[in-house]
């Protein structure tokens, strides 16, 4: 596509042009993406970071279009009264939309989403697709645009979709709904209808027949496919066996993947596949060597005879919830962190029936120590400063056969750069034990 063209249908559905006062806040990897895109096709803008220098009202008071990157609330004064004086809000996931020629899929959800785009990224790939795999994950989406892609598949955050007009994906799904982000949404009916922007347009939805919420989302004019680890679904889990209505997709155990909830995110990469026409056959193959992600349900470790797995990017409460009900035997917990405002009260029945013990850490410890004393039962509970007091504890009270997993229902923000180095640690920590 040509830069004119380009900037026409910029023109066309954003009254973009050379004479727009344009700010772009942020200088993340988000913000730099659009700089670069707005750089590439001529557009001047200012491009400012409240942690570089304080936002002003003189910054703002004659913008006509503002691209605010996710970590950054639409609230924040400035901004609001921006808006609220005319400037128009768009987000890298619209120049995207606007502009992409291939299909698009769309991926949301508290949990899991990371991993079913990966899934989806690689089965296009074994089925010799041209595919573009990124948004809130890995490559920004403005960053994959190509004129010779077949199809794209983005992750997409509420922060993301809460600011995205113009899309309209081929196959889009919302995984679950649990409660993440409220210090930004307020409330999960907020944090639910963020998410539920993904549907947006009149592609396929593929919903959680497991999750009322997302099953609450449901369009009667629009097609649909359900999937499930619980109940019949157009995808569902029978057996340990994953299926399409009475076909055999693959037996779970072929899945390399901890936890069953791993079940339910291979099923929804799998009604998403479907709806775009893969084959199955080379998307099974795709996924019996699929690599858990860094971080997410990561087997680190078996020194002492236990298994260390690595979860660190389980910030929320959903995302451990689902972690520990992917057991059948105990295991020892470690959580804490950054809360974000969510109910540790939720966490703490299903702490019960799947851990033999919890260590604690981080600026919310103390809540969920508190939510677990509500209980009439006993969980034993520890605490620990570090990662490394963390990894000794564990090893002091674990025996062969344990699995110790860091799932900590909580941010990273309040001791680590971010998830990533929370995991790295602890994946240190291990190593530094004896053998």
């Amino acid at each position: 596509m040509t830069t004119q063209h380009t900037r026409q249908i910029l023109q066309h559905t954003f009254n973009l042009t050379d004479a727009s006062r344009i700010i772009i806040v942020g200088e993340g990897i988000t913000g730099k993406s659009i700089a670069r895109f707005l750089t590439d096709l001529g557009y001047f803008f200012v491009l400012v970071d409240s942690r570089v220098n304080p936002f002003t009202f003189d910054t703002f008071k004659e913008a006509t279009h503002l691209f605010v990157s996710p970590g950054v609330s639409l609230n924040e004064p400035f901004i609001a009264d921006a808006l609220n004086n005319g400037a128009k809000s768009i987000s890298d996931i619209d120049l995207f939309a606007s502009l992409a020629k291939a299909p698009i899929v769309a991926i949301s959800g508290a949990n899991g989403k990371s991993t079913v785009t990966t899934m989806l990224g690689e089965m296009a790939q074994a089925c010799n697709k041209n595919v573009g795999v990124g948004g809130n994950l890995g490559t920004p989406a403005l960053d994959l645009l190509a004129d010779d892609a077949q199809f794209y598949v983005l992750e997409l955050s509420s922060f993301q979709l809460e600011r995205t007009h113009v899309l309209n994906a081929v196959a889009s799904t919302v995984l679950n709904i649990s409660a993440d982000h409220l210090d930004r949404h307020g409330d999960l009916i907020e944090y639910a209808k963020a998410k539920a922007r993904v549907f947006a347009g009149d592609g396929v939805m593929v919903l959680n027949h497991d999750d009322d919420i997302v099953y609450g989302m449901h369009d009667t004019q629009r097609k649909t496919l359900t999937f499930s680890i619980k109940q019949q679904a157009d995808f569902y889990l029978d057996n340990d066996r994953l299926m399409h209505g009475a076909s055999e997709l693959m037996v779970l155990a072929d899945l390399p993947l901890e936890g069953k909830h791993n079940a339910a995110n291979a099923l929804a990469a799998f009604a998403l596949a479907h709806a775009v026409g893969l084959d199955i056959e080379a998307c099974v193959i795709a996924l019996k060597n699929f690599k858990a992600l860094d971080h997410r349900m990561q087997l680190v470790s078996q020194k002492l005879g236990c298994s260390w797995v690595n979860d660190s990017k389980a910030t929320n409460i959903g995302a451990c919830i689902a972690a520990l009900e992917g057991y059948d035997e105990k295991v020892i917990l470690i959580a804490g962190g950054d809360g974000k405002g969510a109910d540790m009260n939720e966490l703490a029945p299903v702490i019960y029936e799947k851990a033999k013990a919890v260590i604690l850490m981080g600026k919310d410890a103390k809540l969920i120590e508190v939510a677990l004393n509500l209980l009439p039962m006993i969980v034993p509970a520890y605490h620990a400063q570090d990662m490394r007091e963390v990894v000794a504890i564990a090893s002091h009270i674990a025996v062969m056969g344990d699995t110790i997993l860091l799932s900590p229902a909580c941010a990273s923000i309040d001791q680590y750069k971010n998830y990533q180095d929370r995991g790295d640690q602890f994946a240190q920590a291990i190593e530094a034990l004896p053998a």
